[in-house]
C-alpha cells in the first residue's frame, strides 16, 4: 500500500506542480465537452488547456484514470482538501472560464 501512496505522491509532485489549477479545470471541462468519440480529442483538449501538447494531455488523462481506479478499489484514500483554498481558486477559475469558449 505504501508503494501505491508513493506512486500518487510522485505523480502529485511531478505533474501537479507543472499543471496550474486553471489548466486542470480547463482539462476537466474539456474532457466533458470532447468525449471519447471526438476526432482529435487530445489535440482539441490541448488547445483548450493551453501550453500542453496532445501527448501531455493524454498522459494526464491516463494518470487520472489510474488514480481513480486506485481510489475506488481502496488502495489509496480519498485526499482531503482545504475548502477555503479550493473555493478561492474556484471563484477565480469560474470568472476566467466564463470567458473561455470551446472551439
Amino acid at each position: 500500500m505504501a508503494s501505491n501512496t508513493n506512486s500518487l505522491n510522485n505523480y502529485n509532485q511531478e505533474n501537479c506542480s507543472s499543471w496550474t489549477v486553471l489548466q486542470n479545470k480547463r482539462f476537466e471541462k474539456a474532457l466533458v465537452f470532447y468525449n471519447k468519440d471526438t476526432k482529435d480529442r487530445w489535440q482539441n483538449i490541448a488547445n483548450v488547456v493551453g501550453d500542453k501538447s496532445a501527448e501531455e494531455i493524454e498522459r494526464h488523462y491516463q494518470i487520472l484514470v489510474e488514480d481513480i481506479e486506485k481510489i475506488e478499489s481502496g488502495l489509496i484514500p480519498i485526499p482531503e482538501y482545504n475548502s477555503t483554498t479550493i473555493s478561492t481558486h474556484v471563484d477565480e477559475e469560474q470568472r476566467i472560464l466564463k470567458y473561455l469558449t470551446l472551439n
